[in-house]
């Protein structure tokens, strides 16, 4: 059979380090992820004006993380948090590609930002620094090596998370400042951190529809490996 094409959605640096010109990064893992699982992964080029044409040319979509946040103006925000910085033409992109996956009922894998995204595209809101506004926070943006597990989340029983992983807590790893504040209509929440974070959320309404917090293509958790499996295999259409 087959591999089912997987869109990987690529990260924009400026001028410098790799290049004298703007350039794309991406790290191999996210790519050995889908590959391992079955998947033929392909790094998709910011271009929103090619979002249809990328469409019709992959089974499935994971929106990649970076260190950087989403415009606040996209979820309703009146006021912008100091730490936020963002890459106005990656998240174009994404929410185009994102948008049109959802319509279409394309599996869909948002990790970390992407997950934060996702939410945003569905019509929720994001928490802009979670120092500020969740009382004696986790460090989510943990201390030590990300090829480490930094906390561990619980998983809703019965959620399309729950049936990936098998499992009801995960240890993760965590590189994030922002996170999931309201969810959009319909959507559901499928994780939590001890602190209430939100670390998972799904739409329950298509075929495969997730985003996690963590980035399980580190594979820390054997549920993380799980979950790119359900991933490709809902890509494949064995979903």
């Amino acid at each position: 059979m087959a591999r089912p094409v997987i869109g990987i959605t690529l990260d924009s640096e400026p001028p410098g380090g790799y290049s004298k010109l703007p350039w794309y990064a991406l790290r191999e893992n996210y790519c050995a992820a889908v590959a391992a699982a079955g998947g033929l992964p392909i790094p998709l080029p910011h271009e929103p004006d090619l979002a249809k044409d990328y469409l019709a040319r992959i089974d499935g979509l994971v929106v990649t993380g970076g260190a950087f946040d989403v415009d606040p103006a996209l979820f309703g925000a009146g006021t912008r948090h100091a730490t936020v910085k963002t890459k106005d033409r990656r998240t174009a992109f994404e929410l185009a590609i994102l948008r049109l996956c959802h319509e279409a009922d394309k599996p869909v894998l948002g990790i970390c930002g992407g997950e934060q995204l996702l939410n945003v595209a569905l019509g929720g809101t994001l928490i802009q620094h979670i120092p500020d506004e969740v009382p004696g926070a986790l460090a989510h943006e943990q201390p030590n090596p990300r090829t480490e597990p930094g906390h561990e989340v619980s998983v809703v029983p019965g959620t399309l998370l729950h049936r990936c992983t098998g499992s009801l807590h995960l240890s993760v790893n965590s590189a994030h400042h922002q996170a999931v504040k309201g969810v959009g209509p319909g959507i559901v929440i499928n994780a939590r951190a001890s602190d209430g974070v939100i670390e998972g959320i799904e739409d329950p309404r298509r075929r495969f529809c997730l985003g996690v917090e963590w980035h399980p293509e580190y594979a820390i958790d054997p549920g993380d490996s799980r979950i790119f499996s359900a991933f490709v295999a809902a890509a494949n259409g064995r979903g």
